[in-house]
């Protein structure tokens, strides 16, 4: 396989910050400096910043996210995701995020196309959330979020279906609470916020806190 994949599927790094890595001069095969686009044989001996590189099986999960926990690493008074998981599986990375407030379907995989393809937005996938506000949603305020409300990193813009006793958001976006925000932009506060599904993958019956392996 070609450097750059062999990079991002032993690191979970994209494939642009892989052939980066390359230019800068850090990866070495056989003790050689490695060239943009050059293969990687068996036996081969890959080094990042003079650190050994080596290919796990790829491994993907999608786990249903409570409240209260951190997409982290790091604790910062809150347990992460990571307490949910198996020691096995601690060098999974998340393909986006959901803040500590929030709930439902995340993706992690230790392979760094599949993190890519979740969460990159050049890859368009619609992303669906159930919503509940501190008060109804006004109709008209429901069209001026789907027209797009000014953010300060930009314009943002939501598909909003009412239902009895929750919203169904969509967007492609995903920016960092770009839903919370959006909303607040127009004086509502959001109370609830779960993801159910990621493009074609669905959260379905998985129970909060739980995880399973998938193909992606």
């Amino acid at each position: 396989m070609r450097i750059n994949q062999y990079i991002a599927r032993a690191t979970g790094m994209s494939r642009r910050q892989a052939d980066e890595m390359v230019a800068g001069g850090r990866v070495m095969i056989n003790h050689i400096s490695a060239a943009a686009g050059q293969q990687v044989a068996d036996g081969d001996v890959v080094m990042l910043d003079d650190k050994a590189l080596s290919i796990t099986a790829d491994r993907t999960i999608m786990i249903n996210k409570p409240v209260g926990y951190l997409v982290s690493r790091t604790a910062q008074g809150a347990p992460t995701i990571y307490e949910l998981l198996p020691p096995d599986m601690a060098g999974l990375k998340p393909a986006g995020r959901l803040d500590k407030d929030s709930s439902g379907l995340l993706v992690m995989s230790n392979n760094g196309q599949v993190i890519h393809k979740f969460s990159h937005p050049s890859k368009n996938l619609w992303k669906v959330y159930q919503v509940t506000l501190d008060r109804p949603l006004k109709l008209d305020h429901a069209k001026q979020l789907e027209k797009g409300v000014s953010l300060e990193d930009g314009i943002s813009r939501l598909r909003i279906e009412i239902q009895p006793n929750h919203l169904t958001v969509q967007l492609q976006e995903g920016r960092n609470r770009q839903i919370r925000r959006s909303f607040a932009a127009l004086g509502y506060e959001v109370k609830t916020l779960h993801r159910t599904a990621i493009g074609n993958l669905k959260l379905a019956d998985l129970a909060s806190g739980r995880y399973q392996e998938i193909r992606a």
